[in-house]
């Protein structure tokens, strides 16, 4: 016991007691707790108390965790209490019971000494009067309506304590036994013990109460919630774990975790940039927390899988000597020279500038000329890897980008398919048949390929299935196209265009003998048992094919050589040379028939030039005037509205010139005049008839023939002028196939006939106009030419029938 002097006795009302400061614990009056103390001061006060009358103040202190409390830290109201047993747990441990006595008002408080020595006041709670007694009444059944609420969501509480409840109506009873005996904050308890009137005490505690009820069935409906979910995950836990037995029995196991590390492991080995690794990761990360019969895991499993396959860093060396992309293309193309010459350039700016990027080749030029092989010719002179990927019928934004992984079914985009295929970060990518892409309602793939082709933002392009980036920037893309109108401007603008022309007949010739001919044979196992004749492949040529390519002649030397293999077969012969009629005998009559044009000089018929998609063909114009009409002019051969007004501008011109060349103006009154273009079922249109038009009616009505070896094209204005066109390469083609010996063409046109292959230069003259004046002049046989050019007409037509040269037959233009 310490020299501390302990005063219980009360002095004015005023009480001297050991006291002990609570943490988290308020007591009431009449009620029974017991609470450890292991303060030193508390257990001194313990001890003080023990030795006096047993009296002890207990007042909660405002914060749990202060350790030598001041008044400033202690409540206002205690409990006088009664300590009724301690127990001494350890030194620092100390178990005691007491009974609370009488509310009591804390004035000061000494704590120098080895234990806290309060000054209090006892404080008794006013009564209720006789006028409130209706209304105390009315709050006690309320706290017990609300109690029973209570209960409902507290079912732990005793049967004791509830009992008590219920069975008491004592407000001053209850008012202290269900604060002390329920599960409230030790603040909201002291509230109520600092109250001083039971009227204020009742009311305090019905509105806790009904605090309480409302967190309460807030709290209920969240744990039922929890308990549902839990409850549905506990269930499928133990689904999953019986399937995983059921799999390790089966033999079946597969042990996420392991496969994701080995995913992670092969991620960091890519080397990949900080944030495409994080992501690959996370999946990863994804995949080890799955259950083995997740139907998810496939998904991850394929983008890991994809993802994993594409070459990063795998890149092919360039090989950029020219002589050996010499000797590639000369191998495996004949002809085509100027292509050649230029993708002889593009490999000798890679090979003094390595840094080079974004160089898109565009192949133009009709159906079956050899795009397609050029661009692998061009994928094995520099040593690269190649894949080709059409785009002809395209009409989903998603074949270029890929599809979102939360698709059904999603996959990468053929870029980083034909990447993944070629097994290289730098091949060369054939983007075949770009002029036929189409965009619908799923988007517009033209403009999914702008990203792609695109030198300053390929470098990062992303696929909607990998979405992260890969760099498309070392890719060499070659596109191909029939029609270079057809192409989307903004695609057309990034491409280095290079026009493939359509083959003469000595380029067939060769094409078939060096490449067409042996690759065949060794198709249809020939090779030693038939040689074809040189005669043979021109009659092939002459008499069965009508193209711009080979692809046709290439499908008719093998019906021949098929042919040959059923005789050698069925043991008939051991050898075969196939001639000029074994080449009718097994495919029949000739299937291309003579083109409709003028062969001999006649009135009202003039051969025009025009440009289809597939090459140039012959256009001849016919005129014929019927006497007894009314000037009416009609039109016919499904001509198109540009044809038709260049039709008017050649009736205007010969209106406006009939005496120039000995028209009665008459004629115009009093005839009609039908304009025809043959073949009637092939739809034409375009401006570049017009001098053709123009040469037929005046012909026609001035009754002066037009020179059948002569071909013209160019567009005419109002006054006669001739304005330039396009297409004049495929245009003198079809005029050299036709054996046409002269060609007018438009003045501004001239710097074209560069484009123009020699051998059509050296047979065809082409003679610059610039007004209709010099076309009627050039094309019109006047009576004094007439006689002479008849009789330098024949040897001229003999000449071109006698070279290898002569023309090959083709069928009308589809325009």
């Amino acid at each position: 016991m310490s020299e501390q002097k302990v005063r219980v006795r009360v002095t004015r009302n005023v009480m001297h007691l050991p006291t002990v400061a609570l943490r988290g614990l308020v007591v009431f009056p009449n009620n029974v707790v017991h609470f450890e103390v292991g303060r030193q001061k508390s257990i001194a006060a313990i001890d003080a108390a023990m030795h006096a009358n047993s009296s002890i103040f207990l007042i909660a202190q405002k914060e749990m965790d202060t350790e030598e409390p001041s008044v400033k830290d202690l409540y206002a109201y205690g409990v006088i209490a009664e300590i009724k047993q301690v127990l001494r747990v350890s030194e620092d441990l100390v178990k005691v019971l007491v009974e609370g006595k009488s509310r009591a008002k804390l004035l000061e408080l000494d704590a120098s000494g080895k234990f806290l020595q309060a000054e209090v006041r006892p404080m008794p709670v006013r009564g209720i009067s006789a006028e409130k007694r209706t209304q105390t009444e009315a709050l006690i059944r309320s706290i017990k309506e609300c109690f029973e609420e209570y209960l409902s969501f507290s079912p732990q509480i005793s049967k004791d304590v509830v009992f008590n409840i219920v069975s008491s109506d004592n407000p001053l009873f209850l008012s202290e036994y269900m604060p002390a005996n329920l599960l409230f904050k030790y603040e909201d308890k002291q509230t109520i013990l600092n109250e001083g009137t039971l009227l204020g005490r009742l009311e305090k505690l019905l509105v806790l109460l009904r605090q309480e009820c409302d967190v309460l069935a807030i709290e209920k409906e969240l744990d039922d919630k929890v308990n549902v979910q839990m409850d549905k995950n506990q269930r499928d836990y133990y689904l999953r774990e019986q399937m995983h037995i059921i799999s390790e029995e089966l033999g079946d196991s597969d042990d996420t975790r392991v496969e994701a590390d080995d995913y992670a492991q092969k991620i960091k080995a890519l080397q990949l940039d900080p944030a495409s690794e994080e992501k690959l990761l996370k999946e990863c990360d994804r995949l080890s927390k799955m259950a083995g019969n997740q139907a998810e895991i496939s998904v991850i499993r394929s983008y890991l899988d994809t993802v994993l396959a594409l070459p990063w860093h795998t890149v092919t060396e360039d090989d950029l000597d020219q002589a050996h992309a010499r000797r590639v293309l000369d191998r495996d193309h004949y002809g085509l020279e100027k292509v050649k010459e230029r993708i002889l350039e593009i490999l000798a700016v890679r090979k003094l500038n390595t840094d080079v990027k974004g160089q898109i080749i565009c192949l133009v030029g009709p159906p079956g000329v050899g795009k397609t092989s050029i661009a692998r010719s061009v994928a094995e002179c520099m040593g690269r890897k190649f894949a080709r990927m059409s785009l002809g019928g395209v009409h989903d934004e998603a074949e270029i980008r890929g599809h979102r992984r939360t698709y059904i079914g999603a996959m990468p985009g053929r870029i980083i398919s034909a990447v993944n295929s070629a097994k290289s970060a730098n091949p060369v990518i054939l983007l075949d048949e770009i002029d036929k892409l189409s965009g619908d309602y799923r988007g517009d793939p033209s403009s999914a390929l702008l990203e792609v082709l695109d030198p300053e933002q390929n470098l990062t392009f992303k696929d909607n299935y990998l979405d992260t980036p890969f760099d498309l920037s070392q890719v060499l893309f070659i596109t191909t196209a029939n029609d270079a109108s057809h192409i989307p401007g903004p695609l057309y603008d990034r491409m280095d265009v290079i026009e493939l022309p359509s083959y003469t007949r000595v380029e067939k010739y060769n094409i078939a003998k060096r490449h067409l001919l042996p690759k065949q044979l060794k198709n249809n196992g020939l090779e030693g048992l038939v040689t074809v004749s040189s005669q043979a492949i021109y009659e092939i040529i002459d008499g069965y094919t009508r193209e711009a390519g080979v692809r046709t002649l290439e499908r008719t030397i093998t019906s021949v050589l098929r042919k040959c293999a059923q005789k050698i077969a069925a043991g008939e012969t051991g050898k075969i040379a196939v001639s000029t009629a074994m080449v009718k005998e097994f495919l029949g009559p000739e299937k291309v028939k003579p083109t409709f044009i003028s062969r001999k000089d006649a009135v009202g018929i003039a051969n025009g030039l025009a440009w289809t998609s597939v090459g140039g063909e012959m256009l001849p114009v016919e005129v014929s005037v019927i006497p007894g009409g009314s000037g009416k002019v009609q039109l016919t051969g499904s001509l198109g509205d540009v044809m038709k007004e260049s039709a008017q501008l050649a009736v205007t011109y010969a209106r406006v010139h009939a005496e120039t060349y000995g028209i009665d103006p008459e004629k115009f009154k009093n005839t009609d005049i039908h304009i025809h273009a043959p073949e009637g079922a092939v739809p034409k249109d375009g401006p570049s008839a017009g001098v053709t038009l123009t040469t037929a009616l005046i012909s026609a009505l001035s009754g002066q023939p037009v020179h059948h070896d002569l071909a013209m094209t160019g567009e005419i204005t109002l006054h006669g002028n001739v304005l330039p066109i396009g297409g004049l390469k495929e245009k003198s083609m079809a005029a050299f196939r036709e054996g046409i010996s002269t060609v007018l063409i438009p003045k501004d046109n001239t710097p074209d006939l560069y484009e123009v292959d020699e051998e059509v230069k050296k047979a065809v003259r082409f003679i610059p106009v610039s007004d209709l004046a010099q076309v009627l002049k050039h094309a019109l046989v006047t009576p004094a030419r007439s006689a002479s050019h008849a009789a330098r007409a024949v040897p001229r037509a003999t000449q071109l029938i006698a070279t290898e040269e002569s023309a090959a037959k083709e069928p009308a233009p589809v325009m």
